[in-house]
């Protein structure tokens, strides 16, 4: 400002208390107190209370159905949840409709557009918190529904979207704005969060069809997220505005590309899945490698885990069960030999031990006992200090262990054998000694050498 400008003072009303107090009962007197806010107030507080009443009426019946339904953990509360965004998302839809139709009559609306907004917040922030279980995350997505709720109780959010539709670029005849990318990522999270309902939905079901192998049901599951994962980052892209006919040709480049830098995860993909398709292995089986032993716990895209007796869980990946040689212990049949060395002296009965070796067996409740599977004890061999057998016992729950089965069984022979007089033996060498000639004067060399003492 120059220094010659005059000087102009602001000219501001000054108001007193008493006449802010009647200005604000002003505005409240033309913008709340008045007939259309009033049935607004009616409507929405009508809404509300039969959101409430249909959860309250609802809930105990839900209940009662998950109730008689065998579901996987977590998929009860899942569901319970869904019913109070559902009926929430209800109250939200009658609040537009009501909105709509109070525009249609005259009316201004306000009342009903802040409480629509509102709820159609809430609801959009449950299903981003059930989708996503890291609490920073959630708060994040909590705070950016909640500003674009602000911005539409205020009426900015249209510009708003102007700015971020102005904010693009051109890739080719393709234009990228950051309104695409925004509407791609929320399109893009709420299908992924569907496809997981739906996979958990569908893997709830399978468990309990008698019909369906667990091979089976473990690649129904990978095909079914694939394909839903898939129509998602399509779906996605649609929202974004990539043209999917210049995208084919960019991801025929791309794939050859990525074939080549990721050959070993594409191969244990396809592994696994050739695996499940000829039911070679699946989950449960009890598996011997050149590594491990234990039983199969998971078979996923990239490996297969094996959790040991030990507690040890080995990773291995799908290409290894195919390409190297995998001993499948319950592969037609869950029952598995169990061979375990016994030897007794030359001077006991050897048709008593064969007899008391059965016996033994048979006191262990895994050993199986029917007609195919009777324990059996044979004389393999007659050894330098032992006669020499061999127990071969059945069982049919390898996954629990063979070495405690056999040291059960071991332990009660040793009861046995010794209630019977069944001797075990030890080596026993004899010396024959052929001429004593030197024998005298090694004696007398022995008599004659001085002792520590002198």
């Amino acid at each position: 400002m120059a220094k010659d400008d005059p000087q102009v003072p602001l000219d501001l009303p000054a108001l007193s208390l008493e006449e802010g107090a009647e200005a604000v009962g002003s505005w409240a007197q033309a913008h709340l107190f008045t007939s259309g806010t009033l049935i607004e107030a009616v409507l929405l507080t009508g809404i509300l209370l039969f959101a409430v009443m249909l959860r309250r009426l609802t809930m105990p019946r839900v209940d009662a159905m998950l109730a008689r339904e065998a579901l996987l953990p977590g998929m009860r509360y899942t569901l319970r949840r869904l019913l109070l965004i559902g009926t929430t998302g209800a109250a939200a839809l009658l609040t537009w409709i009501a909105h709509g139709a109070a525009t249609r009559m005259g009316l201004e609306g306000e009342l009903l557009r802040i409480g629509a907004n509102l709820l159609t917040a809430w609801v959009v922030i449950r299903l981003l918190t059930s989708l996503l279980r890291q609490p920073g995350w959630a708060k994040l997505l909590a705070a950016i529904v909640w500003f674009v709720a602000a911005l539409a109780i205020l009426g900015w959010l249209q510009g708003f979207r102007d700015l971020l539709n102005a904010i693009a670029f051109n890739v080719g005849d393709v234009r990228l704005s950051l309104m695409g990318f925004v509407n791609g990522i929320l399109v893009l999270t709420i299908f992924i969060w569907l496809s997981s309902l739906l996979a958990r939905l569908v893997d709830s079901r399978l468990v309990y069809l008698e019909g369906v192998t667990p091979a089976a049901r473990v690649l129904i599951g990978k095909v079914l997220r694939i394909v839903l994962y898939l129509v998602a980052v399509v779906v996605a892209l649609t929202f974004v505005g990539v043209n999917l006919t210049a995208l084919a040709v960019f991801s025929g480049a791309l794939g050859i590309g990525l074939g080549f830098g990721l050959q070993k995860v594409v191969s244990n993909l396809f592994s696994g899945i050739i695996l499940l398709l000829d039911r070679s292995l699946k989950p449960g089986d009890v598996i011997e490698t050149s590594d491990a032993y234990g039983w199969i716990k998971h078979m996923g895209a990239r490996y297969t885990t094996v959790a040991t007796r030990d507690g040890k869980e080995y990773l291995i990946p799908n290409e290894t069960l195919i390409t190297e040689q995998v001993i499948n212990w319950s592969y037609s049949d869950t029952a598995v030999r169990v061979k375990i060395k016994v030897g007794i002296s030359y001077r006991s009965d050897v048709h008593k031990a064969i007899e008391l070796m059965t016996e033994a067996a048979l006191t262990q409740p895994r050993v199986l006992s029917d007609e195919i599977h009777t324990p059996q004890a044979h004389l393999v061999d007659f050894g330098d200090s032992s006669v020499d057998f061999e127990l071969r016992v059945w069982i049919s729950d390898p996954q629990q262990g063979l070495v405690n089965v056999a040291s059960k069984i071991r332990l009660a022979i040793w009861d046995l054998f010794h209630q019977h007089d069944i001797e075990f033996p030890f080596p026993q060498r004899d010396l024959h000694i052929v001429s004593a000639e030197g024998l005298p004067g090694l004696k007398r060399d022995a008599e004659e050498r001085p002792g520590p003492a002198d």
